[in-house]
């Protein structure tokens, strides 16, 4: 789910919490080693996204948010802030080049670099929670 997160409204907060969980605690984000990407540079998106990222002459870039339940891609247009809510179940992350992650969510999807490191660990953290996130028999679910 693409969202306008600009201004402080408190149903798109509670779409986002019910989607993806709460943000975690400050004790969790110690014991997780931070729960935010640095700066990535997009390189590709998806129709929608693209249509919202011409509108600026800026370099698009995103960061990536950590949730319980999933991960919340953000970025800017227009001085305005956008949110794409991707849960764990939905979301499929593929490293297709060697310095390329594509995270996709439905008919949503953003490719962003990765030239350091620690874009690769930060992605290797989302692919764990995930599968930790997963359950592991059909009865579980």
């Amino acid at each position: 789910m693409l969202l306008n997160v600009s201004y402080n409204n408190k149903q798109i907060i509670r779409k986002i919490d019910a989607e993806v969980g709460k943000p975690f605690s400050l004790k969790e984000r110690f014991k997780m080693r931070g729960i935010g990407s640095s700066k990535l540079i997009i390189t590709e998106t998806s129709v929608q996204i693209h249509n919202l990222l011409i509108l600026d002459n800026n370099r698009n870039q995103c960061n990536i948010e950590m949730r319980p339940k999933g991960i919340i891609v953000g970025f800017r247009s227009l001085l305005e802030s956008y949110a794409l809510v991707i849960p764990y179940y939905k979301l499929s992350l593929y490293k297709g080049k060697a310095d390329e992650y594509s995270i996709y969510r439905d008919n949503y999807f953003i490719k962003v670099e990765a030239k350091d490191k620690a874009t690769h660990r930060f992605m290797n953290k989302i692919l764990t929670a995930k599968a930790k996130a997963t359950p592991s028999r059909l009865g579980d679910i």
